[in-house]
């Protein structure tokens, strides 16, 4: 079990490098599949800076407990991610339902279960 869990959690990492890099290369075309547009180059370097950061950051600490089968670096991945989540649901409260919400909600929760998983089983004896 712990060894599955160190892939799949090294490839959520490696799924939110890709994503960090998307947005550090190509903030214009990464904006778009994110519903968001920049306003000139200020909101491009905003892209790049804030997106990047958050998937790149969530990422590294992602990996870290895969690679070393620790707990607590993946109570990084998980605090920003749920985060990022409860304003989803903060969204959906103030905003409404748009079509294309359900989607990323899924997708983080996913995350955040499989990440929580991995800090449950990771640095523990015989598991």
């Amino acid at each position: 079990m712990r060894t599955v869990l160190r892939i799949v959690i090294g490839l959520i990492g490696l799924f939110n490098i890709a994503i960090g890099l998307g947005f550090l290369l190509a903030p214009d075309r990464l904006g778009l599949a994110f519903f968001l547009q920049p306003m000139g180059s200020q909101g491009l370097a905003t892209m790049r800076a804030d997106f990047t950061g958050f998937f790149i950051g969530a990422a590294t600490f992602a990996l870290v407990g895969a690679i070393t089968a620790q707990a607590r670096p993946l109570l990084v991945p998980i605090l920003m991610l749920g985060l990022a989540l409860l304003g989803r649901f903060i969204s959906l409260a103030v905003d409404g339902m748009a079509p294309t919400a359900v989607q990323p909600m899924v997708v983080e929760a996913v995350m955040i279960t499989l990440l929580v998983l991995g800090w449950r089983n990771f640095d523990r004896p015989g598991r």
